[in-house]
């Protein structure tokens, strides 16, 4: 009669996952964001794998985590198996039939900047499949099943990014509103829109231009950079305009630039592709970056 004994049972690929995560990005709740699961699960994972390695990985604190020395001894293995398997992943996708590529995007910047160049670039690329989820925060593209991404970051993140525009601040309003704007001192009797996300552009860009507004916090707030706009072309205000968003609508004649005052903010439209593209995704990032899917 055969002897069939149970075999050992590895730790669950979750619980490696939420381990390497954490690890890597110094704590559970940024580990929880990055897989789209709560800290506390994060951290219900991390104590399992401990249980079965019979060994902590963390030391827990009131300010935060910390690796032992064994989790740090371990971590450098874990993170260069899960690059390998997010490109491995990426390769078995890139044998579809059908070429696809998935963007990541910032929220305003999908709405307000790429989604009016997307026809010229499936006219530049017929039969690519072109796929975009809008994000708060840019993924790991040596994780996610994401072929590149665009989000507004610092100049000086990463060299390995492609900056595409400068991101410089600028107000702006619609036309009629804008004949009322002598001066920047005039901006007191308007309402300074604002966006929630960048709450500081009102500030950042008064400082810079060494200009005094006692108004600064005081205009209604918006949760979609997008709706901002909107608002500021309906003439509900100005708005702190962002070089690469606001672009379409200057150039309609939508929105004007009251005053001569531009600034940088110190960031840039940033453009990231994986550490092994797919050819077809290095397509895409090539016409973005020469300007060939400019807005139509």
């Amino acid at each position: 009669m055969p002897v069939a004994p149970p075999r050992p049972k590895g730790p669950p690929l979750n619980a490696l996952r939420a381990f390497e995560a954490a690890a890597r990005l110094g704590g559970f709740a940024n580990a929880a964001d990055e897989l789209s699961v709560t800290p506390g699960a994060i951290s219900q994972h991390i104590r399992a794998l401990e249980g079965w390695a019979g060994t902590a990985l963390f030391e827990r604190h009131s300010q935060g985590v910390r690796l032992t020395r064994a989790g740090a001894a371990l971590i450098p293995q874990f993170t260069r198996a899960f690059d390998e398997m997010g490109e491995a992943v990426r390769a078995l996708r890139a044998m579809a039939p059908e070429p696809q590529v998935h963007i990541a995007v910032l929220p305003s910047v999908a709405q307000l900047w790429l989604t009016p160049r997307l026809p010229s670039i499936r006219a530049e690329l017929p039969g690519v499949k072109l796929s975009v989820s809008a994000l708060e925060t840019p993924p790991n593209l040596a994780r996610g099943l994401f072929d590149l991404s665009l989000f507004i970051r610092p100049a000086d993140t990463d060299a390995s990014l492609t900056p595409l525009v400068p991101d410089t601040l600028a107000p702006v309003c619609a036309p009629h509103v804008a004949e009322a704007l002598k001066t920047p001192a005039d901006l007191v009797d308007h309402a300074l829109l604002q966006d929630a996300t960048w709450s500081d552009d009102w500030a950042l860009w008064a400082r810079r231009a060494h200009v005094t507004l006692p108004n600064l916090d005081s205009g209604p707030r918006f949760s979609l950079y997008a709706i901002a706009v909107d608002e500021a072309r309906a003439g509900a205000g100005v708005l702190m305009g962002h070089a690469a968003l606001v672009a379409g609508s200057l150039e309609r004649g939508e929105l004007v630039m009251p005053f001569d005052l531009q600034v940088p903010s110190g960031a840039s439209l940033m453009l990231e592709l994986p550490p092994r593209p797919t050819p077809i995704a290095s397509k895409v990032a090539a016409l973005l970056y020469a300007g060939l899917g400019r807005a139509s």
